[in-house]
């Protein structure tokens, strides 16, 4: 790609988004820079405190087991509340929970603050989610959550090499400027972003609105559709992970240092930053069906090809073909989950799709280290490709005789409202607050 092909496709990708997108986008940059606890725990743990790698590893799983209990939670209250309020909430929790942290001693006091933590820290992203949703227009979605997974990558691609550095003059200092961070992220979202529930419908209250029905857990666990988009999430996450738990396993047991997996694990980010945008424009308006399917075996043969790699720069090229299956499945498989999800349900859609990446974080290294273990790493890389196959041959049996456009949308397409909004671009946002949220059993 030419650069004026390429300055072309970087301006038709952040053209026509409202507003109201990219301060939620600066939060969510913002977040990732102070990205520290998650990338330097382990390090923590047993370099500054002394403790041994089981005890790490524990903890790290508790922050992931944290993650896992706060997914449905949040997303009932994004629906109940409001996206404001639960995002407001959960960034709030996190500043506080991530300081806390930082002053710990006892053990068992690290390990409880640090499942605070998953909770806290994973609480806001099916607000996020469903706040992006109601903001951007249908056709434009798909561009949205590129933007916004690039904004994560960058974020985190900063954060890793700051916080090296400020890791080796004080942890502590790390928990705090997490902590700055993400409270400054909470007062960007009380300044600047309204409400954007909409109002009028059926918020699981176990009465709806009209001839709308009420929207519960319960409803988004009968949607045999939804769910299937959400175990085929799982199966790609459980691919994805292994980027993090069993190539340096591997990698490690082949003889490669560790300044090695990092040098090759960096190819993943910049890529990421690199590529996010130009490919994007490339797949924003095409057949998502075929998207999920071709970046399903990316993902699973780019890590079955790691059997295979020698030296460095040949682990380095199958981290170039699993990231563009990431570059490729992460906002189209976003897009996918909005599209399912009614429109007064998003937050319960929202935090059930978290739900599979969160129970993947901690299934992946159980699997990565009991294959490798019993049968050695090849065997691992093999799965990934059967588990790429499946997924894939899932997509597109799920994927047939998709319905058009938003799952429960109540509002016309041709009503003034609806026109009035597209052809000024700007986002279906509540002026007022939203309504006080009903009581009930989610």
């Amino acid at each position: 790609m030419s650069a004026a092909r390429f300055r072309q496709a970087a301006q038709e990708s952040v053209s026509g988004l409202p507003r109201a997108f990219w301060w939620l986008w600066t939060s969510t940059l913002v977040n990732r820079l102070g990205a520290f606890v998650a990338t330097f725990m382990t390090l923590y743990l047993t370099l500054d405190r002394g403790y041994s790698a089981s005890f790490a590893g524990l903890v790290v799983a508790l922050h992931g087991l944290g993650g896992v209990m706060s997914s449905l939670v949040a997303g009932v209250l994004t629906d109940r509340l409001g996206r404001r309020p639960t995002l407001l909430a959960a960034q709030a929790s996190t500043a506080f929970s991530v300081a806390l942290l930082g002053f710990m001693e006892h053990p068992a006091a690290i390990a409880a603050v640090a499942l605070l933590v998953g909770m806290t820290s994973n609480a806001s992203r099916p607000a996020v989610a469903a706040m992006m949703a109601d903001i951007v227009r249908p056709e434009d979605r798909v561009r949205a959550f590129a933007l916004n997974y690039w904004a994560i990558n960058l974020g985190f691609g900063v954060s890793a090499a700051a916080a090296g550095l400020i890791a080796e003059y004080s942890y502590l200092a790390g928990f705090l400027g997490e902590a700055v961070l993400t409270l400054a992220c909470a007062v960007l979202v009380f300044v600047k972003l309204p409400e954007s529930r909409p109002e009028g419908g059926p918020t699981g209250a176990g009465k709806g609105t009209g001839a709308e029905p009420a929207i519960g857990l319960g409803t988004v666990l009968r949607d045999g559709r939804f769910m299937g988009v959400v175990g085929l999430s799982f199966l790609i996450s459980l691919i994805f992970t292994q980027g993090s738990v069993g190539l340096p396993v591997a990698m490690g047991a082949a003889g490669f240092s560790p300044g090695d997996y990092g040098l090759v694990v960096a190819v993943n980010g910049f890529l990421i930053v690199l590529l996010q945008i130009p490919v994007t424009a490339f797949i924003e308006h095409r057949d998502p069906q075929k998207l999920l399917v071709i970046s399903a075996l990316l993902a699973g043969y780019g890590f079955a090809l790691t059997a295979f790699a020698g030296p460095v720069w040949a682990y380095a090229l199958t981290v170039c073909v699993w990231t563009l299956a990431e570059i490729v499945n992460s906002p189209t498989q976003m897009g996918l989950v909005v599209r399912l999800s009614p429109v007064h349900g998003r937050g319960r859609y929202q935090g059930v799709y978290n739900l599979s990446w969160a129970v993947a974080s901690l299934v992946a290294p159980l699997m990565a280290g009991f294959v490798i273990d019993r049968y050695g790493a090849d065997r691992l890389w093999a799965a990934t490709g059967v588990l790429g196959t499946v997924a894939a041959a899932g997509y597109w049996l799920l994927m047939r005789r998709l319905p058009e456009g938003d799952a429960g949308v109540t509002v016309a397409a041709g009503s003034p409202r609806t026109d009035r909004a597209e052809a000024a671009g700007e986002p279906q946002v509540d002026a007022k607050p939203a309504a006080a949220p009903a009581t009930g059993v989610a």
